[in-house]
């Protein structure tokens, strides 16, 4: 068991980085990672904590080695020019930037995705969605990530805000594309828990249906809980461990 998705506060988490250690051991993980927002990220960590971030997970690795094998990961946000040295890091679209030099939110709140649809796009959120897996299919070349962040984040709202038809023909093509452009990097797809978590979201994403597509092409996925809190760690893994059978060791 592991969990290579969380986040504490260093950037936008609740909890401090040994807490989430110490729940990862109660839970029984033989390793956990963490992996707190980039700088650059409106949620991320500020340049200047760089040092102090990993000075503490490293002083976390000796306390707790024996017990668990903590890693120091980063996600690395698409448009954000990043530190270097971590473990691991996981590459991740949050923000399109546009040409004015604004960003429109990919998952902050369904609201902000439409007004970034109507004020960009014509309204037009399969424009927005084109957009979004264009960006998405590079992240491995920008964030040279070694794990692929919540593949279709744009459709974190989907259940509760249903902005698009997810079977329209210019949607498939759009995230088809991407993830084409992405198994070609044999980097890991994470199947992400924390839009369920968080109450947005009843299944996983990516969605059941480019899970398929993906392990029908060869991909690799592993699971992640996205933990921002420290009962959210390991999230519902037994659920879709099981069923999806997409566990794998890291490294």
């Amino acid at each position: 068991m592991f969990d290579l998705h969380m986040h504490t506060v260093f950037s936008d988490g609740k909890n401090t980085a040994e807490e989430m250690v110490q729940e990862a051991i109660r839970l029984g993980l033989e390793t956990v990672g963490i992996s707190d927002h980039s700088s650059g990220d409106p949620c991320g960590m500020k340049l200047e904590e760089n040092g102090i971030y990993k000075a503490e997970i490293a002083r976390l690795k000796e306390k707790y080695a024996g017990q668990i094998r903590v890693l120091c990961g980063l996600e690395r946000d698409f448009l954000t020019d990043d530190f270097t040295d971590y473990d691991y890091t996981i590459g991740s679209v949050h923000w399109l930037q546009m040409p004015d030099g604004h960003r429109v939110s990919i998952d902050w709140l369904p609201e902000k995705l439409r007004e970034g649809a109507d004020k960009y796009f014509g309204g037009d959120m399969y424009s927005l969605a084109e957009a979004f897996y264009a960006a998405e299919a590079r992240v491995v070349e920008v964030t040279k990530c070694d794990i692929i962040g919540h593949f279709d984040l744009m459709t974190k709202f989907i259940e509760v805000d249903p902005s698009m038809d997810l079977h329209h023909p210019r949607y498939v093509k759009a995230w088809q594309q991407a993830a084409d452009a992405l198994l070609k990097t044999g980097k890991p797809f994470e199947v992400n828990m924390g839009a369920i978590s968080r109450g947005y979201r009843t299944s996983p994403y990516p969605s059941a249906e480019i899970r398929q597509y993906i392990r029908e092409r060869g991909g690799k996925m592993l699971l992640s809980s996205d933990a921002h809190q420290k009962e959210n760690i390991a999230y519902r893994f037994s659920d879709f461990g099981e069923t999806e059978n997409i566990m794998e060791t890291w490294g």
